[in-house]
């Protein structure tokens, strides 16, 4: 298993709360189809599995674009990118974060997302709640990000639905405790444990700059073949 499968399962089960603060008011907000206990613990779960079904969608994309690197031969340079990307982002003043954050695209791509999630709260039934949990994993998101650039750096499109799966996943025992549980989370702890975001996109940025670097170490940054095999240029008899 590649260190950014592994990865993205933790920076999606420790970054969690983070989604909490972004996506949570969503979630613990949740219609309740009936004042049975089956489905509102069913409607939560489905809204859950929306998520991680955009997630895993997304890191397909992103590991087909991936591939796209590796059959050109560019797969060392582009994790070396990645990880230095990560690492400006995460070192970048606070003031300039909130800069791209609100920028005009950011509000173009999220407004028509959150419109469409308030239409269907009006619904609350149980397809609604798992629309609901689709579009959500649309909606821009810094930790998202960060585990995309692993889905691009894992080369093919099955491995990165499988790192956006596993980062999804992830998430999933913190959030599903907000939609449940969610009034009694401390949000003192929240934020304390948020601080930790920051140092995980970091180990995430390392080890995308060691892979890229090919240092021979199992695993980690294993050695790289130089000999890149493109089917389009072999000759059919």
């Amino acid at each position: 298993m590649s260190p950014e499968i592994l990865s993205a399962f933790a920076i999606g089960l420790f970054g969690s709360l983070h989604c909490i603060g972004m996506c949570g008011p969503i979630a613990i907000a949740l219609p309740v189809p009936n004042t049975s206990n089956v489905s509102f613990l069913t409607g939560r779960l489905l809204y859950n599995i929306g998520r991680v079904l955009t997630y895993s969608f997304l890191g397909a994309i992103f590991g087909l674009l991936g591939s796209r690197f590796v059959v050109a031969g560019f797969q060392q340079g582009i994790s070396i990118i990645l990880g230095v990307i990560i690492l400006i982002v995460v070192l970048m003043p606070s003031r300039y974060k909130v800069k791209v954050t609100q920028h005009p695209i950011i509000s173009k791509i999220s407004s028509p997302l959150k419109e469409s999630i308030g239409i269907l709260f009006k619904k609350g039934t149980f397809s609604s709640m798992f629309l609901i949990g689709i579009l959500n994993g649309f909606l821009p998101c810094g930790l998202v990000y960060v585990a995309l650039a692993g889905a691009i750096a894992s080369g093919d499109a099955i491995s990165g639905a499988v790192v956006m799966a596993l980062f999804g996943l992830g998430t999933i025992p913190a959030m599903f405790a907000a939609t449940v549980f969610g009034k009694f989370i401390n949000l003192g702890l929240r934020r304390k444990l948020n601080k930790l975001i920051p140092y995980f996109a970091i180990v995430l940025a390392i080890i995308f700059i060691l892979r890229g670097m090919a240092l021979g170490i199992p695993y980690l940054s294993p050695k790289i073949s130089a000999q890149v095999v493109n089917e389009s240029n072999l000759d059919c008899h």
